[in-house]
């Protein structure tokens, strides 16, 4: 073979032998060199024309024209190729069987039927078991996957007229999905498409655009599934029609008294439950805090679990859940008003519901909050600091100690930390040490419960004065603005504490330690020092006297600290003419800022008033006859005595 006879490639040049279909080095296609692909391809027999242009396109594109492209010898071998009478392929005339299905040049056609291997699907097959376990639908994948290869393969395997009739036989059984009108195998138990039960299809009703097509005549609910080894008569088509309809008339019955008794059901829990809880929850998740209100103050339980009747009852999956109280819900969506409020009992403050005044009467405390900040100055001048222009003094009412004592105590209970109480009156006591001035002069302080948080000291300066809590910051944002009015007078008293235990602070150590008073003023929610109750004092104008444990302890009751935060907090950078002399008085223990409040005196709720019985007295001193310390206070202003 002469090298002129070879076929460059169109791609990379590269010449090529001419029986190579593709090219050696690139692999691309050999191109067709202007041959006529009609005259390459011979007429077909009249009964093979169909069959040949759908199976046999592959074939010519890439074995004849290739060929018939070869040279003149190969040409004249095209001409004389013989057709397959099975599958109608294009041979060489040297090739003595078919080079797709292996049939003789001469064989019958009906004589080779009997040799191919007859496509049909048994129960029995073991690769279609294995694929119905692995299926998660059942027979319905691997009947559908079958039809699939079956239409594929036509022009491969011819079908018997009985496999035909099997066939349309299965295909007239099959039942159409009320959901989404797909036409599913008889075997299938659910919808090949969604995925819904058969036997659910006339208990459930079909969306809006299936509802005109629940049943096709041709494939009743409910028919037994034909056996594709064998033909369905008339008689088995009519019995399973009713059988089909029998089923599903069961299914309805069925599906209509487990309704019933579902509404039976739900109608008893209705009777029976607890609406006021019920209610609590939803105003959680609806943020309604008049209805937790209302079932706290019924007495209820914020610590009660949700049961599986209760959920069925409020019907919505996506927010309750078994198990759930109202506190999981208030921290599921975020009710930060809301968990003051239904922690009280888990605050440090004791047993039982805390109803301080900020509960009880939300809507009056928000009004209070707003008629304080309105009454918000600053002062002009070199000391611009953020100031009070009116003032106000809680006190227990005194209608309290005309109660029966066992409301006395429940109300107490309600009001008061008890635990703080007991801590500031314990050996040796910080607070009503003194039986003269709480006997016989009536001056009993009580510690008002307060919001276990970084803003106790805020909420127990606004208890004191108010009644309410800070929650809007108002008093946190005043601090935060007038503290760096503080600063010459903060450093100076820390350099005197300094020398007393003998160091001294580089002058970074000082900017350091200021940053962070600073920081801790203007975040909400973090803890306060010393010094934030001194410019405290200095807003609202009046002393602020701190009763508090000496030592801060561990949980074995051990001494792991000393607590500087008892003592008098003195307006110092104010005239005296502005400021007034009644002080307010806060109790502290480990880590915690509580409100002390007296009981109001009889002559306010009496006609005559005597403004000498108005006075609460308010020890300098502590139980061990020691005058309490000033904080803040310079050498050019003395000590205490003075």
């Amino acid at each position: 073979m002469c090298e002129m006879e070879k076929w460059v490639c169109e791609y990379c040049t590269y010449a090529n032998y001419p029986s190579a279909i593709k090219c050696t080095m690139c692999k691309g296609q050999k191109p067709l060199l202007n041959e006529d692909i009609f005259r390459l391809n011979p007429s077909p027999p009249p009964g093979h024309l169909g069959t040949l242009i759908e199976s046999s396109t592959l074939s010519l594109s890439n074995s004849n024209l290739t060929n018939a492209a070869s040279g003149p010898s190969s040409a004249h071998e095209a001409r004389n190729k013989w057709h397959c009478a099975m599958c109608t392929y294009q041979n060489w005339p040297r090739a003595q069987r078919c080079t797709q299905c292996h049939t003789k040049r001469d064989a019958d056609v009906h004589n080779m039927q009997e040799h191919l291997k007859t496509l049909s699907i048994r129960r029995s097959d073991p690769d279609l078991m294995a694929s119905n376990r692995s299926s998660p639908f059942g027979s319905a994948t691997n009947l559908s996957g079958s039809r699939a290869n079956l239409s594929g393969n036509a022009a491969a395997a011819r079908v018997s007229p009985s496999e035909g009739r099997q066939a349309q036989a299965l295909a007239a059984a099959k039942w159409q999905c009320a959901w989404c009108t797909f036409e599913n195998w008889p075997k299938s138990l659910k919808c090949s498409m969604c995925a819904r039960s058969r036997d659910s299809q006339a208990a459930t009703p079909p969306p809006e655009h299936a509802q005109a097509t629940l049943v096709s005549p041709q494939s009743p609910l409910g028919a037994l599934p034909a056996s594709p080894d064998r033909d369905l008569s008339a008689d088995e088509s009519a019995a399973t029609n009713v059988v089909g309809k029998r089923s599903q008339q069961r299914s309805m019955e069925a599906s209509n008294n487990c309704d019933a008794h579902q509404e039976r059901r739900l109608r008893q829990l209705r009777r029976q439950a607890d609406w006021n809880w019920l209610n609590a929850c939803m105003g959680v998740v609806e943020n309604n805090i008049g209805a937790v209100e209302t079932y706290l103050a019924c007495g209820g339980n914020p610590g009660r679990s949700l049961t599986i009747n209760e959920v069925t009852l409020l019907n919505r999956n996506s927010a309750f859940d078994v198990g759930h109280t109202l506190i999981h819900l208030a921290i599921r969506f975020h009710r930060e008003e809301m968990l003051p409020m239904l922690l009280a009992q888990i605050s440090g403050s004791g047993p039982g519901i805390k109803r301080v005044p900020s509960y009880v009467a939300p809507d009056l405390a928000a009004d209070i909050r707003r008629h304080f900040a309105a009454f918000l100055r600053i002062r002009k001048g070199a000391f611009s600091c953020h100031y009070v222009n009116e003032h106000a003094t809680f006190a227990l009412p005194a209608e309290i100690e005309e109660l029966p004592l066992a409301i006395q105590e429940q109300l107490f209970d309600e009001l008061l930390d008890r635990d703080a109480q007991k801590q500031l009156e314990n050996p040796p006591p910080a607070l009503n040490w003194s039986l003269e001035i709480t006997a016989r002069l009536g001056s009993r302080l009580m510690v008002l419960w307060n919001r276990s948080a970084g803003d106790c000291l805020l909420d127990s300066a606004m208890q004191a004065t108010w009644g309410v809590f800070d929650r809007d910051n108002v008093l946190r944002r005043a601090l935060a603005d007038s503290l760096h009015q503080f600063y010459p007078r903060w450093k100076e008293y820390e350099m005197i504490q300094a020398s007393l235990l003998h160091f001294t602070l580089a002058e970074a150590q000082w900017e350091e330690d200021w940053n962070t008073l600073l920081s801790l003023a203007s975040q909400p929610g973090s803890s306060l020092e010393q010094l934030h109750i001194f410019a405290l004092a200095h807003i609202l104008r009046r002393p602020i006297i701190v009763y508090g444990v000496k030592y801060v302890k561990s949980f074995r009751g051990e001494d792991i600290g000393y607590a500087r935060f008892e003592g008098l907090y003195l307006p110092f950078l104010w005239e005296q003419s502005f400021c007034i002399r009644s002080p307010i008085s806060l109790g502290y223990t480990r880590g915690h800022f509580s409100a002390l409040v007296p009981t109001e005196a009889y002559s306010r709720i009496e006609g005559a008033r005597d403004d000498a019985e108005d006075v609460t007295f308010l020890p300098l001193m502590d139980c061990e006859m020691k005058l309490l310390p000033i904080h803040f206070l310079t050498e050019a202003e003395g000590r205490e005595q003075s």
